[in-house]
């Protein structure tokens, strides 16, 4: 069962009379996968809430087919070494797998922990640092955060083996403050020399994490008001132990899944489930994507679409067998393309997505996606029509402004797209066009 509180933010939603409507589904999993076929909502509307949710957040067994070309995805990437390969394998995961949501926080923790193979060119090590992240997707924060201080690419990333006892070098300490769990003004620049010095002698050798024991400051240090002979391991759970530890990751939870600029008192709220769950997520997501908050107006519609929720949530609703390359390029041209973080601060997202430049991009991939099979095979539009019996333009434009819009069509709009939908010569050229309307409106940019 979902955990419940009496009151707040995080209170379970109710869905009064009208009860479970398959815009809350909708919403619910363009929020926790990479956008939803008519299909999946479908599917979604008729479980109801809780059946969605423990769908979502209990572990699903993968089809025999997705493992198998999952796993030839994969050897195709550690053969030729290749960042377009490590980039099509996750992404056919992140398009297919039986677990969207554990596929969505496992880009979270890549975000978070930005780290790119531009530097460690070595795709067997982003392999298994992004195996790590998925390892932990809805687990244990805490034990990620000390499993990522040994990773043999965050090592090579972070200049580990530079980190020395005659000659501390910080950036891996900075980072483990300021990005990884506490955020600006939350530690001093004496801490992160200490913590430095903790850190010395974590090293790389041979592909794997190696103390370094010579390399290793054994003296006393002052972090964040706690004194000891500390290694990186204390640094961490001393971080772990600060207020600001868990307001900084629901911080991330929430601009992540609900609501791009959370007060106060809805950050409090989720930290506090955060530390009464001992940094486990899975209970945290499940609360939080079952509460008030979640299904309330102002989430709706309110985040910008990231390229991935825009290109493969399109994909998912449009695409009958997405295109791999293509998608990872699309993705680059817009600005993020996997396995390589243009900073140690990741992609800040948000209203940086859109430019005069990429606005331009979106509005290019809506015209090709919906008139062009670069990117895959549009779904059978005749299909879709008889099974949603869309007989009429004005059916049509209800039926795919639901599964592509987050908000509800404004009435002198949705006149305008029936009247153009009237004038096409056939209902698949009617459908075409519409999707391609669609797709390019400002409102598709938000979900």
């Amino acid at each position: 069962m979902i955990p419940t509180v009496s009151a707040g933010p995080l209170a379970p939603h109710d869905f009064g009379p009208a009860g479970w409507s398959p815009a809350d589904a909708a919403h619910l999993l363009r929020r926790a996968q990479y956008g939803a076929s008519a299909l999946d909502i479908n599917r979604a509307h008729k479980a109801g809430p809780l059946a969605t949710l423990e769908r979502l957040c209990v572990p699903q067994p993968e089809e025999p087919q997705f493992e198998r070309e999952s796993a030839l995805l994969r050897q195709t990437a550690l053969d030729t070494g290749s960042t377009t390969n490590l980039q099509a394998w996750w992404l056919h995961r992140m398009l297919h797998s039986a677990n969207p949501l554990v596929e969505k926080m496992t880009f979270l923790w890549h975000n978070l922990f930005a780290t790119s193979n531009d530097k460690v060119k070595d795709a067997a090590l982003m392999l298994a640092q992004n195996d790590l992240f998925r390892a932990q997707a809805l687990g244990d924060y805490a034990r990620l955060l000390h499993q990522i201080a040994r990773d043999p690419a965050m090592l090579i990333w972070l200049d580990g083996n530079a980190n020395r006892r005659r000659h501390p070098n910080e950036n891996f300490a900075r980072e483990v403050m300021e990005l990884f769990s506490l955020g600006v003004g939350n530690y001093t620049e004496k801490d992160i020399q200490e913590a430095a010095r903790c850190f010395t002698g974590w090293h790389m050798r041979d592909g794997e994490f190696w103390f370094n024991d010579i390399q290793h400051d054994t003296g006393s240090k002052t972090v964040l008001g706690s004194t000891g002979k500390f290694d990186g391991d204390a640094v961490i759970d001393i971080c772990l132990n600060q207020p600001a530890c868990p307001r900084f990751i629901a911080i991330r939870l929430l601009k992540t899944f609900v609501i791009p600029e959370p007060d106060s008192k809805t950050i409090q709220a989720v930290a506090d489930s955060i530390t009464k769950n001992k940094f486990i997520l899975r209970p945290v997501l499940r609360e939080l994507l079952a509460s008030r908050l979640f299904f309330s107006p102002q989430t709706r519609a309110a985040i910008i679409k990231s390229p991935l929720d825009l290109v493969l949530g399109t994909q998912r609703a449009l695409v009958s067998a997405p295109k791999l390359e293509p998608t990872a390029k699309c993705l680059d041209d817009l600005g993020q393309a996997l396995f390589m973080p243009p900073t140690v601060k990741g992609w800040e997202g948000g209203r940086l997505w859109i430019s005069s430049t990429t606005y331009l991009l979106r509005a290019n991939f809506a015209t090709e996606i919906s008139t062009q099979p670069k990117y895959g095979p549009l779904i059978d539009l005749d299909a879709q029509s008889s099974q949603h019996q869309l007989d009429t333009p004005a059916q049509a434009v209800d039926h795919y402004a639901r599964l592509l819009l987050a908000a509800e069509l404004d009435a002198k709009l949705k006149t305008r797209l029936v009247s153009l939908a009237s004038s096409a010569d056939s209902p698949g050229n009617r459908d075409r066009g519409l999707l391609h309307l669609l797709l390019a409106l400002p409102e598709y940019q938000l979900m």
